[in-house]
């Protein structure tokens, strides 16, 4: 029987969101929404600290967990080698071929890389459940045939839903949006946990966004209710967490005991990292980062906090997953293309000496080399034995100002980013090829941050930040660069193009605001269909 508390769009279909399905999301929105609402207000309680002056620490409360010795639970079989990983959207393509690709696992994203329409997420859920049958193929346009290979030739699915700060507007219980993060995962789990549970294979998630020990212990308890309601084992679904906040750098062992029985790793989420530091400082005219090319793992505040996540993993037994490599195979000009391979190379070097058990690429044919680095230096499973001793990572290495410019095309480059992403965003398409890059939305998250940051600079009476050829940086400056950017991009097959004029208006009503918003894609998310 129908429950008339919970209404969705009419015409979804019965298959996915029957009524079990509906009653089974609802009681996690009962059970659990009203938690998630108070560490978001918490969250904003913070912010307010960092924003008068306040910076952020280890808690003096927990010291306890950091200090004494205790270890996660032993690694499911499936997640003990996870040297190189594919991450990408739900649509039907990229799951066929993220899963036949080569790699270890496969990091489906309902988060930073798909554009939540109703459409996309109902289409993912559906692509995901009928990968795990087996049945899952896909015909493209021009006639191409996609078909999954063996199950034991595939990548182990690893599901990324959104994280707490997000909404799903289409779920409404007693008028009121359900959780985006509950929603994914939920319904996730109400159609796969038993058949993963039966292949040994999860349910496997991988967790966004968190910023606290508490709001690790809420995804605890909301999986643990999952595993009782389905009739799952206790400690069935394991989940590795994205530390790709500031705030959460500080809390890692927290982290790792809030979900000891169930975490099986962190990553190092670097690019929303970045976005959080500004995010974090945004009132901090001593912290303010130079240009995005600039900000790279060898600044000071990023290597620590690389180091610090290494040392924290091994310590308690999960694994230390490295970040993204992003870029795009150039085709046409191989001097790009080796470039581009060389820095490749070098970061997934850099990852593998530093004692990470993984890596992540965002194209299929970067698997090969990532492979081949880990390969050559990590001969087992993983690096657990590398303890890293030697690192010793203070409050203020993981906060240390970075030295560097901004440059007029740093400046240009993050407009176009920004604006080229927002508008393939809004056209439905969250995974967008920008200058031979697989972006998603934490590059123009970053983009939009500095723009802000940059721009506002000079608000309480500072002088206005200048670009390295001295130019000042202010709205005039803004202005004439989006001006300039529709002419630019014309005639550019690109995604999104008919929305780029929205996209425009839409970056500069938010780096025109007197604060910075949270998230680009909470205003963004409104004009969703």
């Amino acid at each position: 029987m129908e429950d008339p508390r919970i209404t969705v769009p009419v015409g979804t279909p019965a298959d996915l969101l029957d009524a079990n399905a509906r009653a089974f999301l609802a009681d996690l929105h009962d059970r659990f929404d009203a938690r998630r609402l108070a560490l978001l207000a918490t969250r904003r309680s913070r912010q307010a600290a960092f924003d008068a002056g306040a910076l952020p620490d280890f808690r003096t409360a927990t010291r306890s967990i950091r200090e004494s010795e205790w270890r996660v639970a032993p690694l499911p079989a499936a997640l003990r080698d996870r040297r190189v990983e594919i991450t990408g959207p739900v649509d039907p393509k990229m799951v066929i071929n993220a899963l036949n690709s080569g790699a270890n696992c496969y990091m489906a994203d309902f988060e930073d890389s798909t554009s939540p329409t109703w459409d996309n997420l109902l289409t993912g859920q559906r692509a995901l459940r009928e990968a795990i049958d087996g049945t899952l193929a896909f015909t493209s346009p021009a006639g191409k045939r996609y078909a999954l290979k063996p199950e034991d030739q595939r990548a182990v699915l690893i599901v990324r839903p959104r994280g707490w700060h997000l909404d799903e507007k289409h779920v409404r219980i007693d008028g009121a949006p359900m959780s985006g993060a509950l929603f994914d995962a939920g319904l996730f789990a109400f159609h796969n946990a038993h058949a993963l549970a039966a292949k040994d294979r999860g349910p496997y998630f991988y967790i966004p966004k968190l910023q606290s020990m508490e709001e690790a212990q809420l995804w605890d308890d909301v999986l643990a209710h999952v595993e009782r309601t389905l009739g799952l084992p206790a400690g069935q679904i394991r989940v590795t967490v994205l530390i790709e906040t500031l705030p959460a750098v500080f809390e890692m062992d927290e982290i790792l005991h809030a979900l000891k029985d169930r975490i099986a790793g962190l990553n190092c989420g670097r690019w929303d990292y970045i976005f959080s530091y500004l995010k974090t400082f945004r009132r901090h005219r001593d912290r303010v980062l130079p240009e995005r090319a600039q900000v790279t793992m060898t600044q000071p505040f990023l290597k620590a906090y690389s180091e610090l996540l290494v040392q924290t993993c091994h310590r308690r037994g999960a694994h230390a997953m490295g970040g993204m490599a992003a870029q795009i195979p150039i085709a046409g000009d191989d001097a790009a293309n080796d470039a581009a391979m060389a820095r490749v190379r070098a970061d997934k070097l850099r990852e593998v000496t530093a004692g990470h058990d993984g890596t992540w690429v965002a194209h299929p044919a970067l698997i090969p080399l990532a492979k081949q680095i880990f390969d050559e230096r990590m001969r087992g499973p993983h690096q657990h034995a590398m303890t890293r001793d030697d690192v010793l990572v203070d409050r203020d290495d993981l906060i240390a100002p970075s030295i560097g410019t901004i440059s007029r095309g740093g400046f240009d480059g993050n407009v176009e980013v920004c604006v080229r992403y927002i508008a393939a965003w809004l056209d439905g398409n969250g995974c967008v090829p920008i200058h031979h890059m697989m972006e998603d939305a934490a590059t123009a998250e970053i983009a939009r941050a500095q723009l802000w940051q940059w721009l506002h600079y000079a608000d309480d009476g500072h002088a206005p930040l200048h670009l390295d050829d001295g130019t000042a940086i202010d709205e005039a400056l803004l202005d004439r660069v989006l001006l300039s950017l529709p002419s630019k991009l014309a005639g550019q097959a690109i995604p999104g193009a008919a929305r780029v004029p929205e996209a425009i208006a839409l970056l500069e009503d938010l780096t025109h605001r007197d604060t910075l918003e949270d998230f680009l894609t909470l205003p963004a998310y409104a004009r969703l269909d």
